[in-house]
């Protein structure tokens, strides 16, 4: 005789709010951790200034939280981000204004988006960009200092920047031809595996990633079909459990802003005390 399955008897409203607290609590703590983590790209990704503004969306987050409902490791949390973010301001300031110098560096030599221009109108534009750099490096002896190294880095590659220009279709640089390397290399790497992402990808999918896969939909229905459901959904659910620790794992800013929201959201729909 089968035996009757007893259905799971609801959770009180109590330990459902604490659950659902300490599930936002966490998806914030894990949220910082990951951001203290991040790694840059020179010269255009910069980790410490990415890392400050998401930070300080963080920080915005928690405020709202704890407007609704004072948790003891928010108020704690925010106190040590409040400090630590007040503390490199000033870098993060100056650090910030010498990134978007190499960006307007960037703008100025980009040929797209603009009209056609010589080789003497790009120097023209280039030779002002640096001369806008040098006039607003004058307000801090640390702006001096990245200004002096820009420029000097800048005008060392001078003698074979411009002439590209007057030359229809080449070139600025080998870029372009490198690029298409580039291009194969992802190609590659997006059925053989990432190179130097193989690790982060075993810890946040499992180790079955490394086996192959079938090659198209038709045979990834055939594979599952001779799957047994119950095992399917176990397996699912495994997944989604391993996963779950990564959701805030992003270094997109409108993707974080909406995480960000959905918590706050989440945490302003229970009761903003410690009573049912």
């Amino acid at each position: 005789m089968p035996a009757i399955s007893t259905p799971t008897a609801p959770l009180a409203p109590k330990v459902a709010t604490e659950q659902e607290r300490e599930s936002i609590v966490q998806d914030i703590l894990a949220r910082v951790r990951y951001l203290l983590t991040l790694k840059g790209r020179p010269p255009f990704r910069l980790a410490g200034i990415e890392m400050f503004a998401r930070l300080q969306e963080v920080v915005e987050c928690v405020r709202e939280l704890i407007e609704h409902f004072p948790e003891a490791r928010l108020l704690k949390l925010l106190d040590g981000l409040q400090t630590a973010l007040a503390k490199t301001r000033p870098d993060y300031d100056e650090l910030s204004h010498a990134a978007q110098w190499l960006a307007d560096l960037a703008d100025t030599l980009d040929p797209d988006g603009k009209p056609m221009r010589t080789g003497k109108q790009v120097r023209d534009d280039w030779l002002a960009c640096l001369t806008r750099i040098e006039t607003q490096a004058q307000s801090s002896p640390r702006l001096q200092q990245f200004s002096a190294k820009i420029c000097k880095v800048s005008k060392s590659y001078a003698p074979g920047l411009f002439h590209t220009y007057d030359i229809p279709s080449l070139p600025r640089t080998n870029n372009d031809r490198e690029s298409e390397f580039r291009r194969l290399r992802q190609r590659l790497l997006s059925t053989t595996g990432q190179l130097g992402a193989t690790k982060r990808l075993l810890l946040r999918t499992g180790a079955w990633e490394l086996i192959p896969g079938p090659a198209s939909f038709t045979e990834t229905v055939a594979a599952i079909s001779h799957v047994q459901y119950d095992q399917f959904l176990q397996e699912r659910q495994r997944v989604r459990l391993h996963r779950a620790p990564f959701r805030l794992h992003t270094r997109s800013g409108k993707q974080s802003e909406r995480q960000l929201k959905k918590l706050v959201q989440r945490w302003k729909m229970l009761p903003a005390s410690h009573d049912p």
